[in-house]
C-alpha cells in the first residue's frame, strides 16, 4: 500500500477519535519496520502536520483537532521506549515550545528523535517564563536551544527570548533554532527574530543541528563607553536699556 494512502487510513481513525484502530494500525506498521524513527518521520509527523492544516482550514472542529492530538500523542510515548538508541554523542539541546497540545507533541517527538541520535535532552515544554529558560541556558549550557510551534502572537516573545539571550551573553557559544508553526508558514520570519538556524520538521533539524558549529560570541566592547556631551543651552537674551 502507497505511504499516501496508509497516512490518509491513519489520519481518517484520528479524526474520529478511534483510539484502538490507530493503535492497531500503528503496531501493524511497527511490525513492518526495524526502524522505529520511520514510523514518526512518515506517519506520526505527516499525520500531525496534515490534522494542523485541516483545523486551521476549518474543515476540522477542536474537538477532532484534540482527539486527534492526544491519540498521537499516547502512541508516541509508547514508541519512543523502542527507538533504537545511539550512543552519547556529547551534544545537549534545551527543547521549549507554545503552551498548546499540538505543539507539546511536535517538540516530544524531537525531544524523542534528538535522543535517539545520542543527545543529551532537556524537554522543557510550553509556558515556561522567559526568565527560568534564560536560566537554564546558562546551569546547562547546551549546544542547541530549540524553540518549536510558535504561533503568531507568541513572536514578539520569540524574538525577546533570543534578545534577552544575547544580550545577558549566556551561553554565547549556543545556537539557537527555531521551527516549524508561524516560522514554516513565513519566509524569512526566523532571521527577524535572529534566530541562528531554522528547521521546518525534525527530519531536517537533527541533521542541522548536528553539523551546526558553534555561535561564534559578540566580541566585546572595548574602552569605557564615551561620555555624551550636554549641549549649553544659549544664554538668554538682555535688553539694556538706553537713557
Amino acid at each position: 500500500m502507497q505511504a499516501s494512502t496508509l497516512l490518509d487510513e491513519f489520519i481518517t481513525s484520528l479524526i474520529a477519535g478511534h483510539r484502538a484502530a490507530c493503535r492497531r494500525f500503528v503496531k501493524e506498521q511497527v511490525e513492518q519496520t526495524r526502524d522505529v524513527s520511520a514510523i514518526y518521520h512518515d506517519l506520526l509527523w505527516p499525520a500531525m502536520e496534515r490534522v494542523d492544516k485541516l483545523y486551521r482550514s476549518d474543515r476540522i472542529n477542536a474537538a477532532a483537532e484534540s482527539m486527534a492530538t492526544r491519540i498521537s500523542r499516547s502512541i508516541a510515548d509508547q514508541l519512543q521506549m523502542s527507538l533504537v538508541q545511539q550512543a552519547p554523542n556529547g551534544k545537549r539541546i534545551l527543547i521549549v515550545c507554545a503552551p498548546c497540545e499540538p505543539e507539546e507533541l511536535g517538540a516530544q517527538m524531537c525531544s524523542d528523535l534528538f535522543e535517539a541520535r545520542g543527545w543529551d535532552v532537556y524537554f522543557v515544554g510550553g509556558g515556561v517564563p522567559n526568565d527560568e529558560i534564560l536560566t537554564l541556558a546558562g546551569q546547562l549550557r547546551p549546544n542547541i536551544l530549540l524553540i518549536f510551534g510558535t504561533q503568531p502572537v507568541g513572536v514578539p516573545g520569540v524574538r525577546h527570548l533570543v534578545d534577552l539571550i544575547r544580550g545577558v551573553g549566556v551561553n554565547p557559544t549556543m545556537n539557537i533554532m527555531v521551527s516549524c508553526g508561524v516560522f514554516n508558514r513565513a519566509d524569512g520570519l526566523w532571521k527577524e527574530v535572529n534566530a541562528d538556524l531554522f528547521a521546518r520538521t525534525a527530519k531536517q533539524a537533527i541533521p542541522l543541528a548536528e553539523k551546526a558549529e558553534p555561535r561564534a560570541p559578540e566580541p566585546p566592547k572595548i574602552g569605557a563607553p564615551k561620555k555624551r556631551r550636554r549641549r549649553r543651552r544659549p544664554p538668554l537674551l538682555t535688553v539694556v536699556e538706553q537713557d
